[in-house]
């Protein structure tokens, strides 16, 4: 094989762990953006909750043209750092910048809209010159149909405990109750911290990571480049994103992310206005998300191994589904124990448990069945094109991040619940009304994407197959 052709050998732990470090920036900036960023801009800085999505709708316009241009581009750099590692040294100190000045708004809130629109388009591009060239690795640093899966799931693992890190500390040191703040989450003084915090995780982890690689990846590219139009840059990228596997999978991916996403942003809500959480309630929550991301870490390479990563990721998820809906439909059957008790958020916690774990092995799946559709793409165009696959998936999770909200807020804006509206006095029919078209809305979404799933075309036979018929060809080009 070439130089640009990753070889099937297992990889040193040392080196999947420094890889997967580089996923905690888009963990962090994904937590902040699906679980705090409605409920701060709009029940504690004020802009209505139809706004707030309006504003990322905007930000996801600006994602549509640049993100897969950086993956073009990283694709094409050419330096003795080799493709990625240059935008993995430059980016994390801008985007650390811009997440403090997100959670930071002017006191004036004349312009707030706009304030957040681009700064929200701001953080995007930047988590984006991370998380692209990083997740470009997974492809150049192995062609093994499960050391993908390998490298995927250390990503999960890292992106998930930069995320709930992040997390716990809002809700147990940030984000507390005051005098005149009864419930944290609504408090307004501890999200600079949070911002502040973030932000230094993220530029660490993302520099740390790419050291950790350098040896490994960072050298000059096999093959230069050749100058390229800017319409022949977006040909080849709407060629290699055309691809039948390609536009399957980000589909199903879409749909699926997008529903995950929602609960994200839609789950602060319900812990406040549907099960009253408690405080302490609140704090345990990133540790039990945590057991889950560990258990589906261990099991989702051996289920990969024995049933393939397609039929994991539509069994997977309609088991998330279903456990995570038959707690609303026994609240709404007046079946469920009263709401803010003790037993009540324990037997939730349980059933979230379970539908956690399944939902993250849904998104290993996808992300390495993705790494998968690069070889298949080369035997079409002559190219390998990591970045500009990291970039589609990368968009996905953007689109599916702006769905989420957007889809939140309406909810929100549809069910009547007040701004700054105090948990335990909120209308039962208001809440009702919330937990019914949110419930609604997850079922068919979990139809829709496992059917999707069920039509991705590449398996293990198919892709080793394809491995061996590209290196048959490059040695025979040798020759």
């Amino acid at each position: 094989m070439s130089a640009d052709t990753p070889p099937q050998t297992r990889l040193p732990l040392g080196l999947k762990l420094f890889h997967g470090l580089g996923s905690v920036a888009y963990g962090v900036k994904d937590n902040g953006f699906s679980t705090f960023l409605l409920i701060f801009y709009s029940q504690v800085v004020g802009l209505d909750a139809s706004l707030v999505s309006l504003a990322l709708m905007f930000a996801l316009l600006a994602d549509a043209f640049v993100d897969p241009l950086i993956g073009y581009f990283s694709d094409r750099t050419y330096t003795r750092w080799g493709r990625r590692h240059p935008w993995l040294y430059l980016a994390p100190l801008p985007l650390g910048l811009a997440w403090m000045l997100l959670w930071s708004p002017p006191d004036d809130h004349t312009h707030i809209f706009a304030y957040l629109v681009v700064v929200a388009v701001l953080v995007r591009t930047l988590v984006s010159c991370c998380e692209v060239p990083s997740q470009s690795l997974v492809a150049e640093l192995t062609s093994d149909y499960d050391e993908r899966t390998a490298l995927v799931r250390f990503r999960f693992l890292f992106a998930w405990g930069g995320g709930l890190l992040v997390f716990f500390l809002a809700n147990t040191v940030f984000l507390r109750a005051d005098a005149t703040h009864k419930f944290g989450q609504l408090n307004p003084s501890g999200y600079w911290l949070y911002g502040l915090c973030g932000a230094l995780i993220m530029g660490v982890t993302v520099i740390v990571s790419a050291l950790g690689q350098h040896r490994r990846v960072a050298h000059l590219p096999a093959t230069k480049p050749p100058r390229s139009s800017p319409k022949q840059a977006f040909a080849e990228i709407w060629e290699s994103l055309r691809h039948p596997a390609a536009l399957i999978l980000l589909g199903a991916s879409l749909i699926a992310i997008s529903s995950t996403q929602m609960t994200f942003t839609i789950s602060n809500f319900l812990y406040l206005y549907v099960w009253r959480f408690s405080e302490g309630a609140f704090a345990a929550l990133p540790w039990l998300l945590m057991i889950s991301v560990v258990m589906s870490f261990v099991m989702v390479q051996p289920l990969h191994h024995r049933f393939g990563k397609k039929k994991v990721a539509v069994v997977c998820g309609v088991i998330s589904t279903i456990f995570w809906t038959v707690p609303f439909a026994l609240f709404l059957s007046g079946h469920w124990p009263a709401t803010g008790s003790s037993f009540s958020s324990n037997l939730l916690m349980a059933f979230i448990l379970v539908s956690n774990v399944n939902a993250v092995m849904v998104m290993i799946s996808g992300q390495s069945m993705l790494a998968d559709v690069v070889e298949a793409s080369q035997v079409e165009t002559g190219r390998r094109t990591e970045g500009i696959f990291a970039a589609g998936w990368m968009f996905v999770q953007k689109c599916a991040t702006a769905v989420g909200i957007g889809l939140t807020g309406l909810l929100i804006s549809l069910s009547g619940l007040p701004a700054k509206a105090v948990p335990g006095e909120v209308a039962p029919q208001i809440v009702d009304r919330l937990v019914i078209s949110y419930s609604l809305i997850v079922i068919v979404a979990t139809i829709l994407s496992a059917w999707a799933f069920s039509r991705f075309p590449i398996n293990r036979a198919d892709h080793e197959a394809r491995l061996a018929a590209l290196a048959a060809s490059e040695a025979a080009g040798l020759q």
